[in-house]
């Protein structure tokens, strides 16, 4: 679990008092909504996609059936199209084989909102995944002469900063305040925001859409819902994920879910 500042929920948090915050907490595999004021008022269950973090933009239509159809110009074997069985044996047979050029005729895309910026840096380094990122240059935090703020500051508090002997949370957000509050001294002083955001923390939230084809995702699926990835990349990457199982069955069918760890395995990977 995880706590994001700000007007807008994100992924997880401690259930500690707090003022004006947003927080979403994992209980049994669900993602319930918590919005306190010094205590929790008002409690909504959803599940993660509900609530808009994570959201399918887009996917080529008949994905499968376009792959099995590409697959088949290979060897012109159009006599043997036959869907939807055909379509079904044919792409299991072409992941047992590796021969996954063919997938990357279909793609789909992604909105995800309240990731870090330690998770989108992560993302990114998967360059066959094309972003488009919210800009620090661009967009505000706070207001200035003559503009007023983009959108509210939005930070994430990691699940290790409390343990069972210490609790870092409060000292990570009074330093997190502090860069904060400069970045606002700064813009009023009429330094431009593309300068002013050097002073903002990793764990600042960043809106990010991202495109890619299904051979790129599932090895971004069979790297990040591993056990040893970060785990707030690899929250979203399931949550990603259980998007693509419903969307593409065939594809991404051999990746089971482990809800209990947050986790997932592929039989074959690529």
């Amino acid at each position: 679990m995880f706590l994001v500042e700000g007007n807008q929920p994100a992924f997880g948090c401690d259930l500690k008092k707090a003022e004006n915050l947003s927080e979403v907490v994992l209980r049994d595999g669900v993602w319930e909504t918590i919005l306190c004021n010094g205590s929790v008022m008002l409690s909504a269950v959803n599940k993660l996609n509900d609530n808009k973090l994570v959201t399918l933009e887009n996917i080529t239509p008949g994905a499968e059936d376009l792959i099995e159809r590409a697959c088949r110009t290979c060897y012109l074997s159009f006599h043997r199209y036959d869907p939807p069985k055909s379509t079904e044996e044919l792409i299991k047979k072409i992941l047992r084989k590796k021969h996954h050029s063919v997938l990357e005729h279909a793609h789909a895309t992604f909105r995800i909102k309240g990731g870090s910026r330690v998770f989108t840096h992560e993302l990114v380094r998967h360059r066959f995944i094309s972003p488009s990122q919210e800009s620090q240059r661009y967009v505000c935090y706070a207001d200035k002469p003559g503009r007023q703020k983009t959108k509210d500051f939005e930070f994430v508090t990691p699940p290790t900063f409390i343990g069972d002997d210490f609790d870092f949370t409060e000292k990570y957000k009074k330093q997190v305040d502090l860069c904060y509050q400069l970045y606002e001294k700064m813009l009023d002083a009429g330094i431009p925001p593309e300068d002013a955001r050097y002073i903002l923390p990793n764990g600042t939230t960043s809106e990010i859409v991202i495109t890619a084809n299904f051979r790129e995702l599932r090895h971004f699926f069979w790297v990040r819902t591993n056990q040893r990835a970060h785990w707030e990349i690899r929250l979203i990457a399931i949550e990603m994920l259980k998007i693509m199982k419903r969307e593409a069955p065939i594809v991404f069918g051999d990746f089971v879910i482990d809800e209990k760890n947050m986790s997932a395995t592929g039989e074959i990977e690529t």
